[in-house]
């Protein structure tokens, strides 16, 4: 791997700061205290900032020594989960019932570590905003940054996104052209009956079997109206209804989510739920309203800005670590907003198989949403370097 040597003998200072917000985790749009490390981080290495951008979103600004209307933007996610964690190493999360389970931490820190080395070294053409954004965990922090003006305040010829994958190897990239992640969007569907006597179930219209009837139904969705090359899923994921054994509820409620890399197949698949909700309600003597929140659309990936990571990628650690056609993921992530309005690319960076974790670490997987899980401070200097070839290559376009 051609790491840039700066960044082995930052390697202390940055790991302190990754450690420190792990230990420090804050949720969707509290992330105060790590907006402040970022800041202060910025400041101290001479990185004009601005604030407030989706409430608690930081932008650093590096201008190069040559005047250059060329500008890209790096962006990292700074949010923690509403979950537990069950390492017990030294830095381990404070707060209870707060983690950062999907190595924000590192991502902050990555980014922090290549704005440091660009201050430094800042003989390019242009101009490079590194964004450190809030609220990516179903909170749309990177649509809250845009509607606050993040693109207009800041214009952008690219914008690049990079997130560690588990169980793929350290010194390992993957990314794909098109779809590289999923969209995100939940569904709530009411069915209304009529309550009974459970002995007496001729007086009612019973919703518990209506729910059933649509639950089964809405898998025809997925195996018979979709395309089957169109990759989608359709999940019922809570039925709740009823409260006594000898009583006939009046309303029961299904939710669930659905996952697409198309918006064509998801319009597809809203117009289908709703159509067999109500209409098997009806057959059945209930109503049924429904709820469909598109929370985040499908990330893809732009060809040409795909092809050019992909290239940098080679460049630090070879063809053979590098999978540029890798299968893309039924996750989601909200930086799709930002391809949506700017061309750019989202990569997978290798976090290893778990075995960097301290003394101390849960006996759970080291993958990502899991209490045992913690981000590999080896990445630090990988990524970064990633993000300045990045920048130099791109500007020098």
């Amino acid at each position: 791997m051609k790491i840039l040597e700066p960044f082995l003998n930052w390697q202390a200072e940055i790991q302190a700061i990754r450690r420190d917000i792990h230990a420090h985790p804050e949720l969707a749009y509290e992330e105060n205290r790590t907006a402040d490390v970022v800041a202060q981080s910025l400041e101290k290495w001479g990185i004009p900032i601005h604030r407030g951008l989706g409430g608690t979103g930081v932008v650093g600004i590096i201008k190069g020594k040559v005047a250059g209307s060329r500008a890209i933007g790096l962006r990292a996610d700074m949010d923690a989960l509403p979950m537990q964690e069950v390492n017990t190493f030294p830095h381990a999360s404070k707060h209870e019932g707060k983690m950062h389970g999907c190595g924000h931490d590192g991502h902050t820190a990555m980014l922090l570590n290549a704005a440091h080395y660009l201050a430094e070294h800042n003989d390019f053409a242009g101009t490079v905003y590194v964004i450190f954004q809030p609220a990516e965990e179903g909170y749309a922090g990177a649509k809250r940054m845009m509607d606050d003006g993040l693109f207009t305040k800041f214009p952008m010829d690219a914008v690049f996104g990079m997130h560690n994958w588990p169980n793929a190897k350290v010194g390992s990239f993957a990314v794909t052209p098109g779809p590289m992640m999923a969209s995100s969007n939940r569904f709530i569907i009411t069915v209304k009956g009529k309550g009974a006597h459970a002995a007496l179930p001729h007086l009612g219209a019973d919703p518990i079997m209506a729910a059933v009837q649509i639950a089964q139904s809405l898998q025809t969705i997925i195996t018979r109206n979709r395309k089957p090359v169109d990759a989608a899923v359709l999940s019922i994921t809570q039925i709740h209804g009823g409260s006594a054994d000898n009583v006939i509820a009046n309303e029961t409620i299904l939710r669930g989510t659905v996952r697409t890399f198309t918006l064509e197949t998801l319009d597809l698949i809203e117009r289908r739920i709703k159509e067999i909700a109500e209409n098997t309600a009806i057959a059945l003597g209930c109503e049924a309203d429904f709820e469909f929140d598109r929370t985040y659309p499908p990330t893809i990936n732009h060809p040409k800005e795909t092809a050019f990571a992909a290239k940098v990628m080679r460049s630090i650690v070879g063809d053979e670590n590098v999978n540029d056609s890798v299968e893309p993921t039924m996750g989601a992530e909200d930086f799709a907003f930002m391809l949506q309005e700017v061309p750019g690319c989202y990569v997978f960076i290798g976090n290893g198989m778990g075995d960097h974790r301290l003394a101390g670490h849960g006996l759970g997987p080291c993958t990502l949403h899991n209490g045992s899980y913690d981000f590999n401070d080896e990445l630090l200097p990988l990524g970064a370097t990633y993000w300045v070839r990045l920048v130099q290559e791109w500007i020098a376009q």
